[in-house]
């Protein structure tokens, strides 16, 4: 089918013919809900995929490769690895059932799925995406630029200690640089067996074990670089790149609408499981934050350590972790008290990250879920 991911581009840039970077901003996933037609047929399609028993309805056990592709979209660790974001799988499998369904019929797919995408499409509008194309080009205009020589030297102050040889300086250097000097992460696997190591190859393995001076180290990075620029030509990495910025704002604005603060935090209480007197435990504060932080502008809880941090603050302050039975009032009264104290410590001490993914495996490839890619033009390193 047509792809779903608008393909912006951000600069003229071109090298081939290819677009160098292109911003994911939502705008065609947002365009695909809408489109009734297309939406439909895109739902009978994955409905039938994930469907395997053909029985036109779908089990918690088929709708696991749903819920995985939604933690993957979201950038939470696989299912299983960390307890802090293994919750959020749960809520996303309860948004699917309802809490206590063992089955989804294909309405209730085409509903949901319908809220999680347009939810994806709000936060890329939010925070877009940039897919970049690292070719050697943009490296190798840093390498000759005026600015190299006195970067790599502050970037050797910050590596060198005694007697260390040159290996271990060139390649700490190397984790210095960005996707701005036309870097990919050098921390990943693949760049590390498929770049690095190929290109130190490509040095002198005596001169690698001495001790560095700041001399060899120019001289010697320099060289580094071009041997990566030329792998870099013959195998063009894609680099999924985010800037995110949390300073509270997204809660001020939330909060200052009462009419939209008192509309998700009926929405939030009414998913949430509750006992014979309408109680439920303060347990489910998590779950119902997490429900609000798209609109909030926060990150899902697990995404980002120093939010988690604060959150966890913020619980501590109003006792949210005792797992005290609470009624609707005082459960969203909590809440909203927990946002207040976000809003406060995120507007004295933003919180900025920025994180950059290679992408494996070819991008135009699809997921039980999510439609693919539009970037079938670039080259995957895998490919």
């Amino acid at each position: 089918m047509a792809s779903w991911l608008r393909r912006r581009k951000s600069e003229e840039r071109k090298k081939g013919g290819e677009e160098k970077k292109v911003v994911l901003d939502g705008t065609e996933i947002r365009e695909l809900v809408e489109n009734k037609e297309a939406f439909t047929s895109f739902v009978e399609h994955k409905f039938q995929e994930l469907d395997v028993n053909r029985d036109g309805k779908l089990s918690v056990e088929e709708l696991q490769p749903a819920v995985a592709d939604v933690g993957a979209a979201l950038g939470l660790p696989v299912h299983g690895i960390s307890p802090d974001s293994d919750h959020i799988y749960s809520e996303v499998l309860n948004e699917f059932t309802h809490g206590k369904q063992e089955v989804v019929s294909k309405s209730e797919f085409k509903e949901v799925l319908s809220d999680i995408l347009l939810g994806m499409a709000a936060g890329l509008k939010r925070d877009p995406i940039m897919i970049l194309r690292i070719d050697g080009e943009d490296l190798k205009e840093f390498v000759e630029s005026p600015r190299f020589e006195p970067e790599a030297i502050a970037i050797f102050s910050q590596v060198e200690s005694a007697n260390e040889p040159l290996h271990k300086c060139l390649t700490v250097g190397l984790q210095q640089l960005r996707v701005e000097h036309g870097m990919p992460p050098a921390s990943d696997s693949w760049v590390i067996s498929n770049i690095v190591e190929p290109a130190l190859q490509s040095l002198s393995i005596d001169r690698l074990e001495q001790p560095a001076s700041q001399e060899i180290f120019l001289e010697e990075f320099k060289k580094l670089l071009n041997s990566i620029i030329q792998h870099l030509r013959q195998h063009p990495i894609i680099v999924a790149h985010s800037e995110n910025t949390f300073d509270g704002s997204g809660i001020k604005r939330l909060l200052s609408n009462k009419f939209e603060l008192e509309k998700l935090l009926d929405s939030v209480w009414r998913d949430l499981p509750k006992d014979h007197h309408q109680k439920t435990s303060k347990d489910y504060l998590r779950v119902a934050l997490d429900g609000m932080a798209s609109s909030a502008g926060l990150p899902p809880y697990g995404a980002v350590d120093q939010v988690d941090d604060i959150v966890n603050d913020a619980f501590k302050m109003v006792n949210a972790d005792d797992g005290k039975i609470v009624d609707e009032a005082e459960f969203k009264k909590t809440l909203t008290e927990i946002l207040g104290s976000l809003m406060l410590r995120l507007e004295g001490n933003s919180i900025s990250v920025s994180s950059n993914s290679v992408v494996h495996g070819p991008l135009e490839s699809s997921s039980p879920l999510f439609p693919p890619s539009s970037l079938s033009s670039s080259q995957s390193q895998g490919e």
